[in-house]
């Protein structure tokens, strides 16, 4: 990815740029020094790296940063932009303030892909028009492509500064496994903030519909869990053995029989298990990926308590020790109801939206809540508003992409949502 110089890009040129390009979570250097290059073109006071992303709070970041940074580096984009952000500290923050009094406010714009292999054939478009994933086994397959997109639009329409107090534009890594936002929620880039908006393109509402809030959001933790024993010949020496396969198993089935809860919709997902050894080795090593979940915060932290529980007795049983990793974390997303209405009447006046709504169900979990909750609590409000964007498939299919008329309305609503702030 070039740097960007000269003339704007339209919102849906951007969008696909960034398709083209994808780059993982804690990974996206060429899109973060993209971001940040046209920021500093349009005026903007532009943050880079540690200044705004605690490196101590970040999780599930990748054993190997190097290698991409070093690519980033050959492949011509500046040291300048690269530096700050060596090691995965790919975030971005740009301040500018309006020309009049007004409340700060804080826009969350996910930068991250996913490790996904996006379909080749010709009905894909993206793929026909010729801007699939040119990084094999990445694609942006939820579209953070298109959010990056309209957080660049909106800010070239704001340049000149002609509006109510100041904005922040919170450009997050790692959005994907709910890894990043934690560490951007800090006071270097909130204090002050009076109302912070998080988006997301899609999420099943056609082209043309707004919702100026979600319900149903889930709070998730993410777990890998690495399970050592020792080996021992099956038929000669079993009681040598310490079998790490059969304490993660018992583990995967003790898990999954912990979701009951009274009042909170909960889950509980094993989603890998990996263990070595043949079939006349006791295995000696054996690791679990899994996450919880539940629409109340307080509800997902008593579940993964007794998941700790459960796994830490199936270690104890079999005599195998056990290691357990955070490798992803967020509360669930609340959204202020006079802000969800705010939006919705804000909404009505964009140009192309056919439906505006209070709330959309939700279902998945997203770590602007992070954001949000960092705001609320010094006294401002926040929401998750979603823009919908028809899509022919599912969000995390190899087949996604989305409707791009919707691009030009969410940079419409955005920027009237800062333009006419809610009254306080």
């Amino acid at each position: 990815m070039t740097a960007v110089t000269g003339a704007p890009v339209d919102v849906v040129g951007w969008r696909r740029r960034f398709h083209r390009e994808p780059e993982l979570g804690f990974l996206e250097y060429r899109t973060a020094a993209a971001v940040a290059e046209r920021l500093e073109t349009l005026g903007y006071d532009v943050r880079l790296g540690a200044r705004v992303l605690d490196p101590a709070l970040r999780i599930g970041v990748p054993e190997d940063t190097e290698t991409a940074w070093q690519a980033a580096l050959d492949d011509g984009v500046p040291r300048r932009l690269l530096d700050p952000m060596r090691g995965g500290l790919t975030g971005v923050v740009a301040r500018l303030d309006g020309n009049r009094p007004g409340p700060c406010v804080a826009l969350r714009f996910d930068l991250d892909a996913l490790p996904i292999a996006e379909a080749a054939t010709a009905d894909h478009p993206p793929a026909a028009a010729g801007f699939a994933s040119a990084h094999p086994g990445v694609m942006h397959a939820c579209g953070h492509d298109g959010h990056t997109a309209v957080g660049l639009a909106l800010a070239e329409r704001l340049a000149d500064g002609d509006f109510p107090g100041s904005v922040r534009l919170v450009f997050q890594p790692a959005e994907e496994g709910l890894r990043g936002a934690r560490a951007m929620a800090i006071a270097e880039n909130l204090d002050q903030v009076d109302l912070c908006y998080a988006f997301h393109l899609g999420m099943g509402a056609p082209t043309g519909t707004v919702h100026g809030g979600t319900t149903g959001s889930l709070a998730s933790t993410k777990l890998r869990v690495t399970f050592t024993g020792a080996a021992a010949h099956a038929g000669m020496t079993p009681q040598e053995g310490r079998n790490a396969l059969l304490a993660a198993a018992h583990a995967t089935l003790a898990v999954h029989s912990l979701v009951q809860h009274g009042s909170a919709s909960t889950r509980v997902n094993v989603g890998a298990l990996v263990a070595d050894g043949t079939s006349n080795v006791i295995p000696a090593h054996a690791v679990l990926r899994l996450e919880v979940r539940a629409d109340d915060s307080a509800a997902c932290a008593g579940l993964e308590e007794r998941v700790l529980v459960a796994i830490e007795s199936a270690a104890a049983m079999f005599g195998v020790a056990v290691a357990i990793e955070v490798t992803g974390k967020a509360p669930a997303v609340v959204c202020d109801q006079d802000l969800v209405e705010h939006v919705v009447t804000v909404a009505t006046g964009v140009p192309g939206v056919t439906e505006a709504h209070a709330r959309l169900h939700d279902g998945g979990s997203d770590d602007a809540s992070w954001l949000i909750d960092a705001v609320r609590a010094q006294g401002g409000r926040g929401t998750y508003l979603v823009v919908g964007a028809t899509h022919p498939s599912g969000h995390h299919s190899d087949r996604f992409d989305l409707d791009e008329r919707a691009l030009p309305i969410a940079v419409d609503l955005l920027a009237r949502l800062i333009g006419a702030p809610p009254a306080r």
